[in-house]
């Protein structure tokens, strides 16, 4: 029986080590390919065509949710989500009947994902997949520009609303949201966060950094450097190529 080919599509070089240990005990999977990003699983998606892919929700220059958009659904292969802790992607998969991980990976979890998989690979089963997917999407798009962003703690989850965020910065993996004169920590991308977000009132003004315009009380010009000074005295660097969008953001707050 031929092997199904399986993609890992992850941005932890753990994540991924994690997945190869558990395939080896399964000797109808084979690895075709690894990817560390979201272009990168594009690109591996087109090139390789696997029939199997373990996608990462989180994942920097564009998530999983991005790949299914770029690769379109009825050209995705059966797909088994692994998500740390995404307060939609679990609630989503669950509604839809998809495939998921949650890190740290279980092994029986994970041989049940893959009994699945076996059972799935047919024409009929595919369909099903492509018209799962596209009511996932769907139901992302409805929630892309939700206000509120949730911050798990060790006693719960905390809900922040997007009018209480000065401004959000990358860390490592994470981004570090200011917001209620805290720093809150959430798995979650920079570019993620900047979909769900108004693009009227938060704007990526450079690639670690987004800012709430609303806290903006001056733009100063150094030099060749702009610079938003936040109320509280942040200061935030503008990069050369966002100059222009935040400029005109601002003047339309301000007329």
């Amino acid at each position: 029986m031929n092997k199904i080919r399986a993609l890992i599509a992850d941005d932890e070089p753990l994540a991924r080590r994690g997945i190869r240990q558990l395939l080896e005990a399964h000797d109808d999977f084979e690895i075709v390919g690894e990817a560390r990003n979201g272009r990168e699983t594009v690109r591996a998606l087109r090139e390789l065509k696997p029939d199997l892919v373990f996608l990462d929700v989180q994942m920097p220059s564009l998530d999983g949710f991005g790949v299914l958009r770029t690769i379109g659904v009825k050209q995705m292969p059966p797909v088994i989500f692994v998500t740390a802790h995404d307060e939609f992607a679990v609630r989503a998969f669950d509604a839809h009947a998809l495939d998921y991980l949650v890190k740290p990976l279980k092994k029986a979890r994970f041989a049940q994902a893959l009994e699945r998989i076996r059972e799935k690979r047919h024409s009929a089963a595919v369909s099903e997949l492509s018209r799962k997917l596209s009511a996932l999407l769907e139901d992302r798009e409805k929630e892309r520009h939700d206000r509120r962003v949730i911050v798990p703690t060790s006693t719960g989850n905390l809900i922040i609303n997007s009018d209480e965020i000065d401004w959000i910065e990358a860390d490592g993996y994470y981004a570090a949201i200011h917001a209620r004169n805290g720093r809150h920590l959430v798995r979650e991308s920079l570019a993620s966060l900047e979909e769900r977000l108004d693009p009227t009132r938060f704007v990526r003004v450079h690639r670690a950094a987004i800012v709430n315009l609303d806290r903006v009380s001056e733009v100063r010009h150094d030099g060749s450097e702009t610079v938003l000074l936040l109320r509280g005295g942040v200061r935030i660097p503008v990069s050369r190529r966002r100059r222009q969008v935040t400029r005109r953001i601002l003047h339309r707050i301000q007329d």
